[in-house]
């Protein structure tokens, strides 16, 4: 078996977002974040709920195993009882999110998706964040329009929490006194010089940063026989 890739890397991340949530319905959205919220339902977290985004409740193969009314559905959502992975066209060192224009939002030089639920899933859920190429245009000093909350705008919100924030090239936290962005790992040929070059402001980072974790061999496995044997997680990651 071949090492593992910089995109598996990304996958096994990933999937540690859910590690020791217990029975909450993941909403992964993207294809690594997928592959990852299936890989861990598979492996370290076998409680784990998936959902097809609609109604029901599914297993790794996508076959159907639960049914999830729209109105239980809203109730997980505002219970703390969900962990989305959002993406982030922009985000800063205290968590605030935008996906919804880049410049003015009177007069924004580009509109994007929407504010969407980022709010809500914010406020009312653990939610961690995807972002496939790491650079200065999303890691900002500050977001053109806060649509995902941060931890400098969270206060008081009971279930606010954001576990984490995975890139192509290291996973993120805020485990630091003022709850501002922390490297807490480096994918395997990534340097902190690389982060901070890509990354437009000062992350907080710890004298000795470990290495994102290796995939087991099961792992590696599952991901390329079962969950994902067409290898589209390249598509995303080609490094």
């Amino acid at each position: 078996m071949t090492g593992p890739t910089r995109a598996e890397y990304c996958v096994i991340a990933c999937a540690e977002a859910w590690r020791d949530d217990d029975e909450v319905l993941a909403s992964p959205m993207g294809l690594i974040p997928s592959i990852g919220a299936r890989l861990a339902r598979l492996t370290f977290a076998p409680e784990l709920l998936l959902t097809d985004g609609e109604a029901l409740l599914v297993r790794p193969d996508g076959t159907p195993e639960g049914w999830l009314p729209y109105r239980e559905h809203l109730a997980w959502v505002t219970g703390g009882r969900r962990h989305v992975m959002m993406g982030a066209s922009q985000i800063d060192r205290f968590g605030n999110q935008n996906i919804s224009c880049i410049g003015d939002w009177e007069r924004p030089r580009r509109q994007l998706l929407g504010v969407r639920g980022a709010p809500v899933n914010t406020l009312n859920n653990p939610t961690s964040y995807w972002i496939p190429r790491h650079s200065r245009r999303v890691f900002v000093d500050r977001v053109d329009m806060v649509c995902g909350v941060g931890y400098d705008r969270a206060a008081g919100a009971r279930y606010h929490r954001i576990p984490r924030v995975v890139s192509d090239l290291g996973v993120f936290d805020f485990a630091t006194p003022d709850r501002s962005m922390r490297l807490a790992s480096l994918h395997p040929g990534v340097t902190v010089e690389q982060v901070r070059e890509a990354t437009g402001f000062e992350l907080t980072v710890p004298d000795a940063v470990p290495a994102t974790r290796d995939p087991t061999d099961e792992e590696l496995r599952l991901i390329r026989e079962i969950v994902d044997p067409a290898g589209t997680r390249a598509r995303e990651v080609s490094a």
